[in-house]
Order: structure tokens, then sequence, then C-alpha cells
């Protein structure tokens, strides 16, 4: 394999770069911020994990986190690696391999990094990360990513609690023939253990032709990395920059939409197949009474349509990214609650005076053109009240 080896310092940059790129959802960055600490103390982290393009001859595994981050609360180290490393038991018992290597679901603060951890942590025998995700954003359901219109195999769909004691292990194999259904049955699972659960699918080996080959998106941990260390490394980039930045690492167009708004309301909810789904409402003053300017941000766990009250049209719809920056914290963040409260004070029912800024990205040109993935965009908007045109 050829690729980097990441320090501690390139996983903390990848966080923060996957804290914006996510588009609000793929978990908390403060969870992720929380998660990183831990693993500096954990006695089975060697000091580095291999990162780089997939080989085409490793067995790899797709593995995530699944759930509403706000019903985790604040997720450990320990609870993310049981979940994780339950999962990979399992598999290898149902398929009778082991992943040598794993790949993120899509980009988020922590499922960008949950395959960091597995393979920090040797878990499940794993010991180096693909460099590429599914989607290049965060999706709410798996149908919106590259791997479900691919020639990987759906089941077997491995689901798996938090259980420190294999013993005490909740968890399901699932099978079935299509990413909606799993879909449906693993937020059933995820709801029946807690509301979250670590997940190993989508398996790439000798038996399928290693068929992860050209069906991901390649480059994406490593441009979290990039543009984490350009935040980390610069005296607060405007949000300009901050595009700009994106747009350079990415090659998607990348453009400020909304620039240091306050966030003055938020709507939030946890749905019965575990997403928080919800409304944010942002003007340009953190009094909305005085406000010049007001946008709505509708959202399933990640952002999915910004509307400007100036205009009919949205401002930005899925799957094009809605990406959160803040120029007073320097950081991307997430619809988790923790992380909102920097911005939001929930007490108060008012904001914190603290700005943000949305920033469009295109979606990925591969995760567009991937059948079934634009369909499925469709009936998720469609589902939440938007029935107009989608981006071409």
């Amino acid at each position: 394999m050829a690729g980097k080896s990441w320090e501690l310092s390139d996983i903390y940059d990848a966080a923060a770069g996957a804290a914006i790129l996510g588009s609000g959802g793929g978990g908390g960055y403060q969870d992720a911020l929380l998660i990183i600490g831990q693993l500096a103390d954990n006695p089975n982290w060697s000091g580095t994990v291999p990162v780089g393009p997939y080989d085409g001859s490793s067995p790899c595994s797709v593995i995530f986190m699944m759930g509403s981050p706000d019903a985790a609360g604040q997720m450990s180290l320990e609870e993310l690696s049981a979940c994780i490393g339950n999962a990979l038991t399992v598999q290898t018992n149902v398929c009778g391999f082991s992943p040598s290597c794993t790949i993120p679901i899509e980009t988020g603060p922590i499922n960008s990094l949950a395959p960091v951890i597995a393979a920090a942590l040797k878990l499940g025998g794993v010991s180096w990360v693909v460099d590429g995700d599914g989607a290049g954003r965060a999706v709410p359901e798996l149908p919106q990513t590259t791997y479900a219109g691919s020639s990987l195999p759906v089941s077997p769909c491995i689901v798996a609690d938090n259980a420190a004691v294999q013993s005490n292990m909740q968890s399901g194999v699932l099978m079935t023939t299509s990413a909606p259904k799993v879909e449906s049955l693993a937020g059933a699972a995820v709801k029946a253990f807690g509301s979250f659960a670590g997940v190993s699918m989508w398996q790439s080996a000798s038996g399928n032709g290693y068929a992860l080959t050209n069906n991901y998106i390649p480059g994406t941990l490593e441009q979290n990395r990039a543009l984490g260390k350009f935040l980390r490394t610069q005296v607060q980039p405007d949000t300009k920059a901050v595009a700009a930045q994106i747009a350079s690492l990415t090659g998607r167009s990348a453009t400020a939409v909304v620039t240091n708004y306050y966030i003055t309301q938020v709507t939030q909810a946890t749905s019965s197949a575990s997403l928080d789904a919800g409304v944010i409402r942002l003007d340009t003053d953190p009094d909305p009474t005085k406000s010049t300017g007001t946008v709505f941000l509708y959202n399933m766990n990640e952002n999915l349509i910004a509307y400007s009250t100036s205009q009919a049209a949205p401002l930005i719809i899925a799957p094009d990214s809605i990406c959160y920056y803040s120029e007073d914290e320097n950081a991307g963040f997430s619809n988790a609650t923790p992380d909102l409260a920097l911005y939001y004070d929930f007490t108060a029912n008012q904001s914190t005076g603290k700005k943000v800024s949305l920033i469009q990205v295109t979606a990925a040109p591969q995760l567009v053109a991937t059948p079934g993935v634009m369909a499925s965009f469709t009936s998720l908007l469609r589902a939440i009240g938007y029935a107009g045109a989608l981006p071409t």
C-alpha cells in the first residue's frame, strides 16, 4: 500500500476538516475531539495509522456508526471501539475472514474517524485505512452512497452494540437484497440497541473480485486532513478563504453563501429511525427582531436544504453540501447538540453571539453519477416536504 502514515496531529486535522465537509452530519465534532484525546492515552495505540488508496487485493469492509448523535450523548473511545470491534468480530464469524483494511461510509467527524480508530487499535485485525469514502459528504441513509449503486454485496450487514463483554453483546446479521431494505432493518436494530450502533458491511474480498475497486470516492480522508491543517495553522481565516481552500483541495466548486449570521432558533427531534431531524434558523442579528435577513436550514442529521426568506428557490439543496463554518471559532461543526451549543443557548433559547457561515460545496461527480443516488435524494427531500428540482 502506497500512502501516508498518520500521527495523532493528523487525526485531529482530519476531524477538523470533516467537521466542515460533513455538511452538518457524520457525527459530532465535540465527540470526535473527546475520542481523539482518549486515543492518545490508550495503551494499544502505536502512534501511527497507515492511510492510502485501495490496493484491489486486501479484504476490506465499510465500517461506521449509525444512529442519533444526540441520543448517543457524549460518545467515548470505549463506546466507539466496542461497537466497531463487536461488529467486526461477528463479521469474521459470518464471512470467514477478517478485513485487513477499512473505509469510511461518508465524510464526518465520527464516521471519517471510525475506520481510523479501528486501524489505530487493530480492531478485528484491521491494520490500515483506505483514503476515500462513499459520498464526499455525510448522508442520511445508505442508498445515498456510491457503495449502494455498485457491485458490492449489500449483505451481510452486521450491526452491534457497545457491550464491553462479548457475552453481553447484542448484534444482528441482516440478509436482504437492497440498500433501502438494509437501511430499514438496520434502523430498527439501532433503535433496539439504544439509538446508536457499530456497523460493518459492503465487504470487498476475493469472492466478489475485491469489488470496492473504483466504487468509492478517492482522497477524501486526505482532503479532510489538509483542510483541518489549514484551519489549525491559520489565524481565523474568513469564510471566503475557507471556501477557496475547499475548492482547491477537492476540485469541487465551493462558495460562501451565508456569511456571519447567528443561530437564533433550533428545532430538533429524534425520529423512530434514530435520525435527528429539524429546522435551524439563522439571522443577520443575534436578536431575530432586528434581523435584515433570515435563512432556514432543514436537516436530517445532515443539512439538506437552505432557504432564504428573500427568495422562492432554495439557496442550496442536497446532494450539494451545506457546510458550517464559524469565523469566531475557526472551526466547522455538526447538528449534534453539543456542537450547536457553542452557537445557540438551548437554555435561554437564543444565540450565544458567535457567528456562523454556510458554504455550498457541489456534490462529488462520482456520487451524482452513481445509479440510484439522485433518485434516493429525491425521495428523501420529498419526505421532508420539498417538491422542486434537484441540482443538475
